[in-house]
């Protein structure tokens, strides 16, 4: 059997413990005098996935989702969620302790406005709330006529008895080839930003920023190689680094110290301080800087600028090099794809296979490559029903058999040192049903017409949003997540700022790469997702073209299930689409694979 070494399965915590927990945070608020207390999951950097040691409501409350907080008053607890994580919440966590509030009905704010009473003192932690969050939490608490306090410490910590330490991955330098930019051209660059928009400093809060700027990727966090660190780049003057010292080898603290101060994380606030005491104009990311830094720079004399980092829309925009790394590891993957693809139709008919095995297997496929770093995140493998759930995540307790005549999803990624890759493929085992083939069939066509899009420079993600759900929506259906996200080049697998979905409102800009993935879910029946990752790159002008035009470059290569297709519903344009996106994974993947493979791919490539 096939094992999965890097994504557990175990299954959450029993919600019972939940229940003792409260009691003893509880008592801990009492003795510091305060009335509630907010539990977000979040880290300092508000990070899409944290380390172990800052998972305060997966140990509070049991629930594991990747987005919620839990509201803790003397007589009431909400964990508030949205729409992904409704059911999983409520199976998790104990909801005679905790109330499950769905985000699309009430928001924390609301309901601490509800919930408040007058004159009570609101405890949060500044770390982990962001300037524009605090101040939502700061009018509701006003409305209640209550107090928020900014505590020294998070009193989860001091009642979480055996709480992980901080992590110590170590710190690597990224190779020269695979970045595409030396450190020096990065900050120069930051400085010339900087020096547009009339600031004197940047905060680099977000570790992906971190890791960019300074060429280095680190091992604090699961599936995304980050080392948590922190930066302040002036306009003028050497950069600051602030990481745990304990993280560099003497090569890797050589070659930072050329670039920049290395201090420990203890001396941000004083290094913030000192550039503040100055008067400084100062930027703070608004989706990742704490709110204690504001308050930290303010009460020194400077002004907190928060809005975007001009870093974000660097690091979107991959340099040659990068895009380089990139098709070498979709082309590398592809080549596991197709074996595990070929595997996958021998051994799902036989009805032995559960989705535990198909993610194992295909985890185990990337491993053999002997490049494998990581997953880019935990594999979704749905089957039947399951499929249903666009976020569903197999544990023991949930693992379900593959069973005949019905679809499994799966959606999973891999980090490579020279890549990070996202893929969706949904297959047949059996025969499926003529429902099943037509809404496969309209996804398809929506993914076509993302592919095939040409669209002028200034485009966003939300004008081409459309494009995917046009067939779906020509039938009366839709999908309820964005069509598409940013990827990082040995990053994130989610990176900002741009996306494909209604509220993508930045433009598209040659060299970021984004997901194509539109989807149906049949709620308790089946779900279809079709997910390539695409380069924005310049379009060759037409004849008569007045603007600079964009479309997309495919980089996942791995076959659609034919199977699946209503052939009648498709144009003969997006046949002819079809037919030479499998024949240049054909071409590209099939030298790569053995021979069983070779013959599988063939068949599965052929022309419709």
């Amino acid at each position: 059997m096939y094992e999965a070494r890097l994504q557990s399965f175990a299954a959450p915590a029993a919600p019972s413990l939940g229940t003792e927990r409260l009691r003893l945070l509880r008592a801990e608020l009492e003795r510091r005098g305060l009335d509630g207390f907010l539990i977000p999951r979040a880290d300092a950097h508000q990070n899409e996935y944290v380390p172990p040691c800052d998972e305060r409501l997966a140990w509070l409350t049991g629930f594991t989702g990747s987005a919620g907080i839990a509201l803790v008053l003397r007589e009431a607890a909400a964990l508030v969620v949205d729409g992904r994580y409704t059911l999983q919440a409520a199976q998790q966590i104990d909801t005679a302790s905790f109330t499950v509030v769905p985000l699309a009905e009430i928001t924390p704010e609301r309901w601490l406005e509800q919930n408040l009473a007058a004159g009570a003192h609101l405890g949060y932690d500044p770390w982990l709330i962001t300037v524009d969050g605090l101040e939502k939490l700061r009018r509701a608490a006003t409305n209640a006529g209550a107090t928020l306090v900014a505590v020294d410490s998070n009193p989860v910590d001091a009642v979480w008895a055996d709480r992980p330490a901080a992590p110590l991955g170590a710190v690597t330098l990224r190779d020269p080839a695979l970045a595409g930019e030396t450190t020096d051209g990065k900050l120069a660059r930051i400085r010339a930003a900087l020096t547009t928009q009339k600031l004197d400093a940047l905060v680099l809060s977000d570790p992906h920023a971190v890791a960019w700027t300074f060429n280095i990727r680190g091992a604090d966090v699961s599936f995304t190689p980050l080392p948590l660190a922190w930066a302040i780049v002036p306009r003028e003057g050497r950069a600051s680094l602030f990481i745990d010292g304990r993280k560099l080898s003497n090569t890797v603290r050589d070659a930072l110290a050329g670039v920049a101060e290395i201090h420990e994380p203890a001396l941000l606030e004083k290094g913030l301080e000192l550039i503040a005491a100055g008067g400084a104009v100062i930027r703070l990311d608004q989706a990742t800087a704490p709110a204690l830094l504001a308050a930290r720079i303010e009460a020194a004399g400077g002004t907190v600028s928060s809005g975007v980092s001009p870093v974000a829309l660097m690091q979107a925009a991959k340099n040659a090099a990068e895009l380089a790394g990139m098709r070498a590891a979709h082309t590398r993957d592809g080549a596991v794809l197709a074996r595990f693809l070929c595997w996958f139709d021998q051994e799902a008919p036989k009805g032995h296979l559960t989705e535990i095995d198909a993610v194992a297997a295909l985890e185990t496929f990337r491993r053999e490559t002997g490049a494998l770093k990581d997953v880019s995140f935990p594999t979704i493998a749905g089957a039947g029903p399951n499929a249903a759930l666009p976020h569903y995540r197999v544990t023991e307790a949930t693992n379900r058999r593959i069973g005949m005549d019905e679809l499994f999803l799966i959606d999973s990624g891999a980090q490579y040192e020279d890549g990070t890759t996202d893929v969706t493929r949904t297959i047949a085992v059996g025969t499926p049903s003529a429902e099943m083939r037509d809404r496969f069939t309209r996804v398809l066509k929506g993914h076509i017409a993302i592919a095939r899009a040409v669209f002028p420079v200034g485009t966003s993600g939300a004008q081409l949003d459309p494009f995917a759900r046009q067939f779906l929506w020509s039938a009366g259906l839709d999908f309820d997540h964005g069509t598409g996200h940013g990827v990082g080049a040995y990053l994130s697998v989610h990176e900002g700022p741009a996306r494909i979905s209604k509220v993508g409102t930045v433009p598209l800009v040659a060299g970021m790469v984004l997901s194509n993935e539109p989807g149906y879910y049949k709620t308790g029946a089946f779900g279809v997702r079709l997910e390539n990752l695409e380069i924005v790159r310049e379009a060759s002008p037409p004849e008569g073209a007045e603007r600079t035009l964009f479309a997309f470059e495919t980089l996942t290569l791995a076959p659609f299930d034919r199977r699946v297709l209503d052939l009648a519903l498709l144009t003969p344009d997006e046949r002819a689409w079809l037919d030479a996106y499998h024949a240049r994974v054909r071409a590209e993947i099939g030298p790569l694979v053995d021979a069983p493979t070779r013959a599988w791919l063939d068949a599965a490539t052929a022309p419709l």
